[in-house]
């Protein structure tokens, strides 16, 4: 009987463990974040960007937060509803972040070009904003993105995609 103990407990080891994996091993992929896009109108031309959005009071608390790299052409949008004077921190932020503040009217009221990582001083335009844009820092001054500059979003922003979404934010054209 003593010699049966081992096979046993080989037994009970083979029950209590998960299944084996599967060829495709779809469930252990991680998806990308779904992203809109963002049009800046600079005085050097448009400039895209694909975004995720931070729709949510838990995704805008979080952020970039921990991420140790941003696409050159991505970023991170925190819109505002309805508007408000908005205020960011770089706490927990292991890159530094250009964060661009966008007024109802679709210009940028204030750009921190750069903000300083693990940095608690709180940034902010002072003003009503309908979004904040985050970029990998150093990326408005790489294409001569600058405080008045004129942004759009979702499918405003590439009408010719014909894109929909829950997101779309269309300023009246400057005059």
């Amino acid at each position: 009987m003593i010699r049966l103990a081992p096979f046993f407990a080989l037994g009970l080891l083979a029950a209590c463990s998960g299944p084996a994996p599967t060829a495709d091993n779809s469930a252990q992929v991680a998806t990308a974040p779904a992203t809109i896009p963002v049009v800046i109108s600079t005085a050097g031309g448009a400039r895209r960007f694909d975004v995720e959005v931070a729709h949510t009071p838990q995704e805008q608390e979080k952020g970039l937060m921990f991420r140790k790299d941003l696409p050159a052409d991505g970023g991170m949008l925190f819109p505002m509803d309805p508007p408000r004077t908005a205020s960011f921190w770089m706490k927990d932020t292991l890159i530094p972040l250009d964060m661009l503040f966008i007024h109802t009217d679709g210009t940028i009221a204030f750009l921190k070009a750069e903000a300083e990582p693990y940095s608690r001083t709180p940034v902010s335009a002072g003003v009503p904003v309908v979004a904040v844009l985050e970029l990998r820092g150093g990326r408005a001054a790489e294409l001569g993105i600058a405080q008045g500059d004129r942004l759009a979003w979702g499918g405003c922003a590439v009408p010719q995609e014909k894109r929909t979404t829950d997101l779309n934010f269309c300023p009246a054209p400057a005059r």
